[in-house]
């Protein structure tokens, strides 16, 4: 049987990119892979996603020509092999909002005002058809690999979440169970690229929203504000809650509650998944982000409608000193070939 390599080759021929320059670009936490393809002074997107790693492309295809039809800038496909995993994108360039406020930290106002009018222009059209949607016992359940890989991997322990999950489910039906949107997921910095000669909302590009599904409207502004990878100043973050609360027309205090269930569950489901992947996935790089989430952790919960939620993850789970970072750098997997 060919390997990947000729798969590869053969569908780009296909897709009338033969002999291109295949230049690495991006990885992420799956198995996906994404190359830049240059031929002739044109320029694409090769995403390799193979199903036999348990990727699927069809949720991107549906979902970029879903946010393309609403008037967002996903990348137009121009070539795909679903059954191999193989898609040809538009190009949208490298100006990622995380490349371009390091470089220039004053236009972090203009790019996260605008991300967020995009969340706010998402959610006022009609979602997607068929996605997901996770109940609170669902979601309370995502969030208790907290417990199942970051503290196992700290304490070598294996406990019963069903308390845990009980609490947090009780905060996501009281604060953000109610009607639903449509959520991209993994909106933050390093997803999102300024495309200044296009108007409005499509002046943000939107990668990786392979994931979506119906959730609860702060969400994808808790990812966009409390992001793992990269600080987000506190005024930063309170700036655009404001925003959003005005331009959604929420009422203030019912909405900082959600935003803050919200924030838990995301920052716990994200210390247990950054665990899972040293351990299982071999890739400690992301231990270096678990400082971060937990100090988000503590943010949302010290929220009152989050007390008891506090009270049990400060007798469960284990802060992230260095020497605890280490012990799980220690039992890495070794890297999937």
């Amino acid at each position: 049987m060919p390997d990947r390599a000729d798969r590869k080759a053969a569908f780009l021929s296909r897709a009338g990119w033969a002999g291109a320059e295949c230049r690495f670009l991006a990885g992420d936490a799956s198995a996906r892979s994404y190359d830049r393809l240059t031929r002739a002074g044109k320029t694409a997107i090769l995403m390799d996603a193979p199903p036999d790693r348990g990727e699927d492309v069809d949720s991107f295809v549906a979902i970029a020509r879903h946010l393309t039809a609403i008037g967002l800038s996903a990348p137009t496909i121009l070539a795909e092999d679903r059954d191999q995993g193989f898609l040809v994108l538009e190009d949208l360039g490298d100006d990622l909002f995380a490349r371009l406020t390091d470089r220039d930290p004053s236009t972090e106002p203009v790019l996260y005002a605008a991300a967020v009018d995009v969340l706010v222009h998402l959610q006022s059209q009609p979602p997607a058809p068929d996605l997901p949607d996770a109940s609170a016992t669902d979601w309370a359940e995502a969030a208790a690999v907290a417990l199942d890989w970051y503290r196992y991997a700290i304490t070598g322990e294996r406990i019963d979440t069903a308390l845990f999950r009980h609490i947090l489910q009780t905060a996501l039906n009281a604060h953000a169970n109610g009607p639903r949107v449509m959520i991209l997921r993994d909106y933050h910095a390093e997803n999102l690229l300024w495309l200044p000669w296009r108007a409005g909302v499509a002046r943000v590009g939107v990668l990786d929203f392979q994931l979506a599904q119906l959730g609860q409207p702060g969400y994808d502004l808790v990812s966009l504000c409390q992001d793992a990878r990269r600080d987000v100043s506190p005024d930063m973050e309170t700036a655009m809650i404001r925003r959003f609360v005005a331009e959604k027309g929420l009422e203030d205090s019912g909405f900082a509650a959600s935003y803050a269930v919200l924030g838990a569950q995301r920052a716990l489901r994200i210390l247990g998944v950054f665990a899972r992947l040293c351990l299982v996935m071999g890739k400690p790089g992301y231990t270096a982000l678990i400082p971060r989430v937990w100090a988000q952790l503590q943010q949302n919960l010290a929220h009152p409608a989050l007390a008891e939620l506090s009270l049990l993850c400060a007798d469960l789970l284990p802060d992230p000193s260095e020497n605890r970072l280490e012990r799980i750098r220690s039992q890495c997997a070794k890297p999937a070939p």
